[in-house]
């Protein structure tokens, strides 16, 4: 019998303004708290809130984990593929993404 697999996870992608919050996280700590963040929401898109706005464009979400003390905001296209467009983790604050 063929071994059982996990569900399949959401591909994920960086806006240039994530990537670059990205390159300023320093500590193992935050680095590793991002990574639990971003499995969080590569298993299950709708993890994060609805975020209200416009609704010609893509649905933003927020996902916030208050224990590991990191947020994310994204989207998920029709194709499951998630674009982080922004993220806070621990003392790496960053000023609000516009979009």
């Amino acid at each position: 019998m063929a071994p059982q697999h996990g569900p399949r996870r959401a591909r994920i992608a960086f806006s240039d303004s994530a990537a670059k919050q990205l390159e300023n996280i320093t500590s193992e700590s935050e680095l590793h708290a991002l990574d639990r963040a971003l499995v969080v929401v590569s298993v299950d898109p709708e993890a994060g809130e609805p975020i209200p706005g416009d609704t010609t464009g893509p649905q933003l979400r927020e996902y916030a984990d208050e224990v590991e003390r990191v947020r994310l905001l994204y989207w998920v296209t029709a194709l499951k593929k998630i674009i982080i467009l922004g993220s806070n983790a621990f003392t790496a604050v960053q000023s609000p993404v516009s979009v």
